[in-house]
């Protein structure tokens, strides 16, 4: 079943990653879950030490902006959002999606996050004839494929990425998935995330 998701890229201060997921895991987790979020993958960047990269599911919008508004006004986030924010340079490049999440499977294997800008429609059929069947057959399987939500921001005191459209998925394995060139259907090359999971995933 697909959900609201939101894939969030936080941009740290150097140094202090570790900071920020030592309190992420010890208040926000469990704090954002009784606010009716829930919780999806937390990572750490493979190729970037000041970079956190984590999700959360909603129902729907409606449901977004109720939860949201429960979280950042509530006791939890009011209480630990100046520690937060003083780690963070930059926490406003947000994917808003449609799609069923991700949690990272009980592995120590990396994740891979492919992120797609499509020229147009036709790359999604091209995604499900050919390249969907491609990745699976080299072993690198397309896992959870999520698409851009254009519904309005909800929440506006958080902003998300808006005038653009993204296909993205995931896979597992020490190196990102080899892709064909895909330049007839993407406005830009695939950009690949390589991540490693923190904690435990609720989806």
């Amino acid at each position: 079943m697909n959900a609201i998701v939101e894939l969030r890229q936080y941009t740290l201060l150097p140094g202090c990653r570790d900071t920020l997921v030592e309190l992420f895991e010890r208040e926000f987790v469990t704090g954002q879950e009784a606010a009716g979020i829930t919780m999806g993958g937390r990572f750490r960047d493979l190729d970037d030490a000041d970079r956190f990269v984590w999700m959360r599911s909603f129902p729907d919008m409606e449901a977004r902006a109720r939860a949201l508004h429960a979280f950042y006004y509530g006791p939890v986030w009011q209480a630990h959002r100046e520690a937060a924010n003083a780690t963070m340079l930059d926490s406003d490049d947000v994917l808003l999606l449609r799609g069923p999440g991700f949690a990272a499977p009980d592995t120590t294997e990396p994740v891979v996050v492919t992120v797609c800008h499509p020229l147009d429609s036709r790359f999604t059929d091209h995604f499900e004839q050919h390249l969907r069947p491609a990745l699976a057959a080299a072993g690198t399987p397309a896992l959870a494929v999520h698409r851009t939500e254009h519904a309005e921001n909800t929440f506006p005191a958080l902003p998300v990425r808006t005038g653009e459209d993204v296909v993205l998925w995931f896979s597992t394995g020490e190196a990102p998935a080899p892709l064909p060139d895909l330049s007839a259907y993407l406005k830009t090359a695939p950009q690949q995330l390589r991540l490693e999971p923190i904690g435990t995933s609720r989806f």
